[in-house]
């Protein structure tokens, strides 16, 4: 039995195989539908001895990144191992300190598949949306952000060991929420996007 057909069963037998991908086919931010969605990714971080994982949760319209640092208020979680824990804590620290999303799109990785994770989003009333087959773009504006995190800040410092890797990375995500303009937001920081979307969302409608 391959992989695929034995972890589509173990989703079967948990009634979420049918969890259907819910991001549009274009993923282009300034739609009123993304305005809620958040995405969710793991990358690594090389150390001179091993490396380490670090998990971000990331407003799709904005590119506001929702958890990355406990020092800056935020929750940015590392690890040494691809538990689910880890990721559940970025989770809640998200949940506390940002909106609620009404989308929260993943991979099918175990840890966005488990148990306890799909309860815990279940528990907060937000629809879950996994990647399928032929759709590597849906996690694009994630991997772009591991990639500048990756040439602009791992790779020029080399950090020795988890010490560094706790409080470099924070201040390099600091400065590209709050002090690097986006031309896709018009020459706006993603926290000054996110911001400004969350106090619109939070106007009273208007009745004429």
């Amino acid at each position: 039995m391959s992989c695929c057909v034995f972890f589509r069963r173990c989703l079967l037998h948990r009634g979420l195989a049918n969890d259907a991908n819910h991001l549009p086919r274009t993923t282009v931010p300034g739609e009123p539908s993304e305005r809620y969605s958040c995405l969710v990714d793991i990358t690594w971080i090389p150390l001179q001895k091993g490396f380490l994982y670090l998990v971000a949760i990331v407003d799709l319209f904005s590119r506001n990144v929702y958890s990355f640092g406990e020092a800056f208020g935020y929750s940015w979680k590392l690890s040494n191992s691809l538990d689910t824990e880890f990721c559940l804590d970025a989770l809640e620290m998200a949940l506390e300190g940002g909106r609620r999303p009404e989308i929260f799109h993943s991979d099918q990785g175990c840890q966005f598949t488990s148990g306890d994770f799909v309860a815990r989003l279940q528990a907060e009333a937000i629809k879950i949306s996994w990647s399928g087959r032929k759709r590597c773009h849906d996690n694009i504006l994630v991997e772009r952000l591991w990639r500048t995190v990756r040439y602009e800040e791992v790779y020029l410092h080399a950090y020795s060991d988890g010490w560094e890797a706790e409080i470099s990375p924070p201040r390099f995500l600091w400065r590209y929420c709050h002090a690097r303009p986006h031309s896709s937001l018009g020459s706006r920081t993603p926290h000054e996007a996110y911001i400004e979307i969350e106090s619109c969302f939070s106007c009273p409608e208007l009745t004429m």
